[in-house]
């Protein structure tokens, strides 16, 4: 919020008043009286099905629970609750502040009120809601993932160098920034990671990861949050491709 005050995009007051209505908490018991609970932990499926069976004790049989996963099963995290009909998926696409989308995702039995009450929240924090049912990926991750996973296919076959493969996709198809670019800003080992859950759900090659990643993720080499990935970012302003292949 003070950046964006900082940048000019809202004043220093209208910040102020933003984190002002902020309330910060380590107790679980302090949801009891939400209306509405947005889950946003790791994207671990046991972890976030132990969190919501804990909650669902705890928060009023009337507020509705969602989920900000980017991948995981909105079913399988519903059924570790009582609440089935008042669970959906709210998928808020990185950088919040700036991404306008939100992935309304419902399951088989979501009622048709709390996804309609999901799609006028989207709209109410002024995001543009994008409904989708409960499949692996959704629809932007089932369709970006094989796109970045292909990339890399491409710098392994030797389709061009890392810059190469990137300037070819920002200026051909006028994209903010190129693939592999894009994959150390998301995260190496974060893309990994929903690549496995895509693969897992339909068993096509073009979700699996390839070689290279897996050694990436191995070495630590997630991209801009480690140092290194694609790209070096000793110099954070002039990041430099890094030798991955042989040649």
């Amino acid at each position: 919020m003070k950046k964006l005050a900082e940048k000019g995009k809202h004043s220093a007051d209208q910040a102020s008043a933003t984190l002002g209505r902020l309330k910060l908490t380590v107790k679980l018991e302090d949801f009891a009286e939400c209306d509405l609970v947005i889950e946003a932990i790791i994207e671990n499926l046991e972890r976030k099905r132990r969190l919501f069976a804990e909650i669902d004790k705890i928060v009023n049989p009337k507020a509705v629970f969602a989920s900000n996963t980017s991948s995981l099963s909105i079913t399988e995290m519903m059924t570790a609750t009582q609440r089935a009909p008042r669970f959906l998926g709210l998928h808020f696409f990185n950088p919040v502040p700036l991404m306008k989308p939100v992935e309304v995702v419902k399951t088989v039995l979501t009622d048709p009120a709390v996804v309609q009450l999901g799609l006028d929240y989207a709209r109410r924090v002024g995001k543009i809601p994008i409904l989708t049912s409960d499949r692996a990926g959704f629809i932007v991750n089932r369709l970006l993932v094989p796109y970045l996973l292909d990339a890399i296919r491409a710098l392994e076959e030797g389709f061009g160098t890392i810059e190469d493969i990137d300037n070819a996709m920002k200026l051909g198809c006028n994209l903010p920034m190129g693939p592999l670019t894009l994959l150390d800003f998301v995260g190496v080992e974060t893309t990994y990671y929903i690549a496995e859950i895509l693969f897992n759900e339909y068993r096509e090659k073009r979700f699996a990861p390839p070689p290279l990643m897996k050694r990436m993720v191995l070495t630590g080499m997630y991209g801009r949050k480690s140092g290194k990935g694609f790209y070096d970012y000793t110099d954070p302003k002039n990041p430099k491709p890094n030798n991955l292949l042989v040649g």
